[in-house]
């Protein structure tokens, strides 16, 4: 694509204390591209995400999005402006069937089809069940569908195929990639490299709390650096 990004963090910068966890680290999101934000543990990934989706302050550099710059983005604002941020943790709460949680969302948003995203994701048996009899991969699932249901234009989903089976990581992947061919922005995280290499169009690698923008998936397999210093030899790419 050759239009500029939907959403861009600009050199971002975050310290806890005297833990310096972000230095001018650069996000952006594309219309239609699924973006895999890769690197190890405690690099500062999931502190770049919260800070573009507005759930965490910088103490420098700014957001882009909805044609806006933002120093100190709200999440509700940016939400409103189609923003969908989706925490490792997930969304579900403890109240309410999974039908409630998406009904919610209709209400809200003034969207429809909850039976028509149950079934894209496997969920049609479990609408009326609450969140915590259902399996780790259900409660995923149930947090993409409240993301179809919101239809945004920008995601911000922190490892959302973490802890499943590769089954679900599948019918995950492939609803990430239904979004980005509606023309949506998403970025994931993740660790599995297999996976983020399937489903994504770029990789942007987080290392020392900066950014280096690599490429597509098959140019990154051929970054020497990225290769030798997060990849190693003996992990599959």
């Amino acid at each position: 694509m050759t239009e500029g990004p939907l959403l861009t963090a600009q050199s971002i910068g975050k310290s806890f204390g005297r833990n310096e966890v972000l230095k001018a680290a650069t996000l952006w999101s594309k219309s239609g591209e699924v973006t895999a934000l890769m690197g190890r543990n405690g690099s500062g990934k999931t502190t770049l995400i919260k800070i573009a989706a507005g759930r965490l302050r910088a103490d420098y550099g700014a957001v882009h999005f909805g044609g806006e710059v933002w120093e100190t983005p709200r999440a509700s604002v940016l939400a409103d402006l189609g923003l969908f941020y989706m925490p490792d943790s997930g969304l579900l709460s403890t109240l309410g069937t999974v039908r409630d949680h998406l009904d919610v969302i209709c209400r809200r948003f003034g969207t429809s089809g909850i039976e028509e995203a149950a079934e894209l994701l496997g969920l049609s048996h479990v609408l009326d069940m609450r969140p915590h009899k259902l399996s780790g991969g259900e409660q995923r699932r149930a947090d993409l569908a409240m993301m179809l249901m919101r239809k945004p234009r920008c995601v911000l989903a922190d490892e959302p195929m973490a802890g499943l089976t590769p089954a679900d990581r599948l019918v995950v992947a492939e609803a990430l990639r239904t979004m980005a061919r509606d023309g949506v922005g998403v970025v994931i995280t993740g660790h599995d490299v297999a996976d983020l290499f399937d489903v994504a169009d770029h990789v942007t690698w987080m290392v020392a709390g900066t950014t280096h923008q690599i490429g597509t998936p098959a140019e990154a397999r051929e970054n020497h650096q990225f290769v030798r210093d997060y990849l190693g030899p003996g992990r599959p790419h």
